[in-house]
């Protein structure tokens, strides 16, 4: 990323950052006359010009009576406490870049699991060991596979960020460390009943996200498929609508049912804008908390335990694929709609499918009643 310089404040230059902040770096040459380009720190974290220029003239000091300097980051490569980091710099960071409630999960679990083994100690000190320790404890404490994974994730994703700011640059000890496998697979799908209610429910709360469930409901479109669909990517003279950059990175078309096609007609806009937008005309980036409240009301959920039985946003696809396959849609039909990367990701639903292995086999009952052919032995 090109530095900029700063007027008056010799040798200083900064980046700044899409929310605006600046990061101050400095400018000078050691012993062996090498430019040398130290990172000071960030305006979001007190640092200032003025700062940067003082300590580049104490390097420059240091330097002309003969002195060794010591960077700011060869100082902290040595020992940046892991919890000093995260605390510091890393959730900053993701309270810009990610969302409230995701930032609040990672903080809990940060303090809860993480913190107690490993806050202390050097980011060059930390091993793979470590992350085992973290993993047995949460594990001794019954924590769910699911919750362990989030847990070594995010000690991965500190450490990929302090490499990335030039804070560590050894290996990544998550990346020794294996995680619980989890079976995630929802199972659960909607009858007809509780689709036709679901629906209304919606309908009388949120016109937007009655329209947005339906689409998912008779397309198998997920979210955030629906929520990046533009004007440019229907075509209702033939009843398209163009799935793109999807979430297995294959474009892939969905069909618009007449139910479908009576919600986007009345819509208009321009080929790159967005079908549905926020209160503020922007892209949608999560599902609204109408379509909780509306699960809430009918009470689908009511003492249900298993989080894969669960009826969430995702359920409605879940919903389009299981009435397809048994209403007798092959399974192969049914992947390329779903934007399956492989079948296997479909046989969850053949237990649904009629069984036509079984009516197959019976269409050969009596085919041999006439005719007959009789076999002599000699």
């Amino acid at each position: 990323m090109h530095r900029k310089a700063l007027k008056n404040f010799q040798g200083v230059r900064y980046v700044e950052s899409e929310n605006g902040d600046r990061c101050f770096y400095i400018r000078y040459r050691d012993l062996n006359n090498k430019q040398i380009e130290e990172k000071i720190g960030w305006a979001s974290e007190g640092i200032t010009p003025q700062q940067a220029q003082l300590i580049r003239n104490e390097r420059i000091k240091a330097i002309r009576l003969g002195d060794e300097v010591v960077t700011i980051q060869s100082r902290r490569k040595t020992s940046l406490a892991f919890g000093d980091f995260f605390e510091d710099r890393y959730i900053t960071n993701a309270s810009v870049n990610k969302k409230k409630i995701t930032v609040e999960t990672e903080m809990f679990v940060y303090k809860k699991w993480i913190k107690p083994i490993i806050g202390n100690k050097a980011l060059k000190n930390i091993t793979p060991f470590d992350l085992e320790r973290i993993k047995k404890t949460m594990k001794d404490a019954g924590k769910s596979p699911r919750t362990i994974k989030y847990a070594v994730s995010i000690v991965r994703q500190t450490f990929n960020k302090a490499t990335e700011w030039g804070l560590y640059d050894n290996i990544n000890p998550a990346s020794k460390v294996k995680t619980p496998k989890e079976n995630n697979k929802r199972s659960r799908f909607l009858t007809h009943t509780e689709a036709k209610e679901l629906l209304l429910s919606l309908k009388t709360r949120s016109k937007q996200f009655y329209e947005i469930s339906l689409l998912s409901l008779f397309t198998g479109m997920r979210a955030g498929e629906i929520f990046n669909l533009k004007f440019g990517d229907i075509d209702l003279d033939n009843g398209i609508i163009h799935i793109k950059s999807p979430k297995n990175g294959e474009d892939r078309v969905a069909y618009i049912t007449p139910e479908i096609k009576e919600i986007l007609a009345p819509k208009k806009g321009k080929s790159n804008e967005y079908v549905f937008k926020d209160k503020n005309g922007n892209k949608i980036k999560e599902v609204s908390n109408a379509y909780d409240r509306a699960v809430k009301r009918l009470g689908l959920n009511n003492g249900v335990e298993d989080r894969k039985d669960k009826v969430v946003f995702h359920t409605l696809r879940h919903t389009f694929a299981s009435w397809l396959v048994m209403k007798g849609t092959p399974l192969y039909t049914v992947s390329k709609l779903m934007g399956h990367k492989s079948i296997t990701m479909t046989e969850r639903y053949s237990h649904l499918s009629p069984d036509t292995k079984r009516q197959a086999t019976e269409k050969l009952t009596g085919i041999l009643d006439d005719n007959v052919v009789e076999l002599k032995i000699k």
